[in-house]
């Protein structure tokens, strides 16, 4: 038995070992790569580039995953490079990214999904102060929920499109559980903070498990774990997140009415990105004031092969009974066929603003 022990001991030192010098190369390669970056960030600063090209992002996962022969899955290796190149992004310039504080939000949390954990984060108070800060350059690029598969479109972050010009450069979809969150005993539980479109997600098993307790509507599911961990007797909805970094208990977990709950987010920057082959194309426009206007927009996409994915509405604010129309397609604006159709979509609309096109994610982070 000893002479066996020994002999696995030596085995498995030896393959220990290989696995060592394996590390060594694979740290000085990531080195090599890290030095190019930083050729690539004078470059660009050179020229006025912007650092984060979602362009760029898309091709080099895409390719990590086409080079992946095994055994590890394509998706670790993707997020290996996803931090990856958060880290290289530093090296480039500091990058700043905006999301919908505080922290412990949703938002949060697909931020670091997207751009890892070396990039500087600046949660904000709302969506406009978002759409804001990437306006003014204090943020580089933003990121605001856009959609969610239960709750629909946030009104927010739409009426902020109505207001201002900038692109969507990306989009992130994450896989979203809520959580009913506190510090107090359930039965304590008289009062459950959360942002409305939570509730609409959680609709059914509130109506039956906290029907008596009151909803209190907050502007964030983070700000909801804040007031829960300061307040006796509120109760938050939020993140496995939010209740690490405000010490709350998690009293029931996965309370969402769909257990295929996801939410999408927009990546905003005052840049667009470029084509990759395999982009969608974000459109808000309004009809000119008669019958058929919007069949007639929406014969122009088909007729020029335009897939649409998502349509959505909200008051114009300028006219009484005039919407808006928020529009997803597949194609990017600068296609042959996309630029024809919106060239002719234009005749039927009173305004059509192209809000970006942006590399498609094909599945949840």
């Amino acid at each position: 038995m000893a002479a066996y022990r020994k002999k696995v001991a030596e085995e498995l030192t030896k393959l220990r070992r290989k696995i060592d010098d394996l590390d060594q190369r694979i740290v000085e390669m990531l080195n090599e790569r890290a030095k190019v970056v930083v050729e690539v960030g004078k470059v660009k600063k050179a020229n006025n580039r912007p650092i984060y090209a979602p362009e760029r992002e898309q091709a080099v996962l895409e390719r990590v995953a086409d080079l992946n022969k095994g055994p590890l899955l394509p998706m670790t290796l993707q997020a290996i490079y996803r931090e990856l190149m958060s880290g290289c992004l530093v090296l480039e310039k500091p990058l700043r990214i905006g999301y919908l504080g505080p922290e412990g939000s949703f938002s949060h949390m697909a931020a670091q999904h997207k751009f890892g954990y070396s990039v500087e984060y600046r949660p904000l108070a709302d969506i406009r102060a978002v759409f804001e800060e990437v306006a003014r350059k204090h943020c580089d690029v933003g990121l605001v929920p856009i959609e969610n598969s239960v709750g629909g479109g946030v009104i927010d972050t739409m009426d902020c499109f109505i207001e201002t010009s900038i692109h969507v450069c990306a989009e992130v979809i994450v896989e979203v559980h809520q959580n009913l969150l506190a510090k107090c005993a359930p039965e304590k539980i008289r009062v459950i903070a959360s942002k409305p479109e939570v509730f609409a997600q959680c609709r059914k098993w509130l109506s039956t498990s906290f029907k008596q307790a009151q909803l209190l509507p907050v502007a964030s599911t983070s700000e909801a774990a804040r007031t829960a961990a300061t307040k006796h007797g509120i109760g938050a909805i939020g993140s496995l997140l939010a209740a690490e970094r405000y010490g709350l208990n998690v009293v029931f977990a996965n309370i969402e009415d769909d257990p295929n709950n996801m939410t999408r987010f927009f990546v905003i920057s005052r840049e667009p990105a470029k084509r990759t082959g395999s982009d969608k194309t974000a459109i808000m426009f309004t009809t000119a004031h008669r019958a058929g206007a919007l069949v007639a927009v929406l014969n122009v996409l088909a007729k020029h092969g335009i897939n649409l994915t998502n349509i959505d509405t909200r008051p114009s604010k300028r006219r009484n009974w005039e919407y808006y129309f928020f529009v997803d397609a597949e194609g990017h604006c600068e296609d042959a066929n996309f630029a024809r159709a919106l060239k002719d979509a234009r005749r039927h609309c009173r305004e059509l603003h192209v809000l970006g096109s942006f590399p498609r994610a094909n599945e949840a982070v």
